[in-house]
């Protein structure tokens, strides 16, 4: 899917590994501020590959031609009753400011609903990370409530905001309505 017209959306397949790696390397000081702490085998292709192939989450990546540029997962997806799962994203620092992220999470809300069957989706973001809560706002997301010291990032626990945005209200599958 374009995002812009020189901006794909698509899901991560194994073979994305080693352009995803190169991208998490050449944006490691970029996501330093907002990402836990990683062992140094993340930043290699066979680290990318293992988050590409993770059970329960689906990887989606923004690409610049062949240039890996952002990605998005959902992640902990839990059907049945639940029907719910977690997003996280980035983007390349060169990248930022053009919109690029809240148009791939309205793909992924709708994929996530249409696709998935998801009834929800949550995403939490640091207190101080506002650019990321005026994403989640404007693609439809609302604060939930706040999580103290609910990720360890950047060397120390920090307390996070907590958004949901419900997809549907339909039963979920195989549940008569």
């Amino acid at each position: 899917m374009l995002i812009t017209p020189d901006i794909d959306l698509r899901r991560g397949v194994p073979a994305d590994a080693q352009a995803l790696a190169d991208a998490t390397v050449r944006n490691l000081e970029h996501l330093r501020p907002i990402d836990p702490h990683r062992d140094p085998e993340y930043y290699t292709a066979s680290g990318q590959l293992e988050r590409l192939t993770q059970p329960n989450s689906v990887t989606w990546l923004l690409f610049d031609g062949e240039l890996v540029v952002g990605r998005l997962m959902i992640t902990s997806i839990v059907l049945g009753p639940l029907c719910s799962a977690s997003l996280g994203y980035w983007v390349d620092a060169e990248y930022r400011g053009r919109g690029l992220i809240p148009a791939a999470v309205e793909e992924i809300a709708r994929i996530g609903r249409d696709e998935l069957g998801l009834h929800r989706i949550e995403a939490g973001t640091l207190i101080d990370n506002k650019a990321s809560q005026r994403v989640l706002a404007k693609c439809g997301f609302t604060e939930y409530g706040r999580a103290p010291k609910y990720l360890h990032i950047d060397g120390e626990w920090r307390d996070h905001i907590l958004f949901q945005r419900i997809l549907h209200d339909d039963p979920p599958p195989n549940v008569p309505k």
